[in-house]
């Protein structure tokens, strides 16, 4: 049997050039037990709606339904005391910075001009050290002492690190 026909059809459903006489043609045609090998691969395509259409709901499922609905069931989440004052810390929190910032404020705004911690008097300013280069060795010795320092804190937290994570 010759299906050039059916397969021209099927060209133009794939670029959706066909009409609905010729779409229900080829689902009438996949509807044939019988079918070519080349053209079997389409025949869930055109079947579906058929196929689909027989699928029905079984006899309990109104009573499963009306079960469901019946039963009252409340599920209460018990809260605790943590989880009920939880939107208040975050309001206290907010109340504590804008209450810290008032204050920093204040404080900067009702400073004593004439007091230690007004401001630095460059006036009153005077130098530790006359000689430029004596004052440059002694900055450069306590710098000296800070980095040791440093390195000795840090040799010794690493050690400690160390001894932690060896067996």
């Amino acid at each position: 049997m010759d299906y050039k026909y059916i397969e021209q059809l099927l060209e133009r459903y794939w670029e959706c050039n066909t009409s609905p006489e010729e779409e229900r043609l080829l689902r009438d045609f996949y509807m044939q037990p019988e079918l070519p090998a080349h053209l079997e691969r389409y025949r869930s395509l055109f079947n579906y709606e058929q196929e689909e259409s027989n699928i029905c709901l079984g006899k309990d499922f109104d009573e499963k339904i009306l079960d469901k609905i019946g039963e009252n069931t409340i599920k209460a989440r018990r809260n605790s005391f943590y989880f009920r004052l939880h939107p208040f810390y975050r309001a206290a929190a907010i109340v504590a910075i804008i209450f810290t910032l008032g204050m920093a404020a204040q404080h900067s705004f009702s400073t004593d001009k004439d007091s230690p911690d007004a401001t630095f008097n460059y006036a009153s300013y005077k130098d530790t050290y006359t000689d430029p280069q004596v004052a440059y060795e002694q900055v450069a010795s306590a710098l000296k002492e800070v980095s040791d320092g440093l390195r000795n804190a840090g040799l010794q937290s690493n050690d400690s690190i160390n001894l932690k994570t060896q067996p």
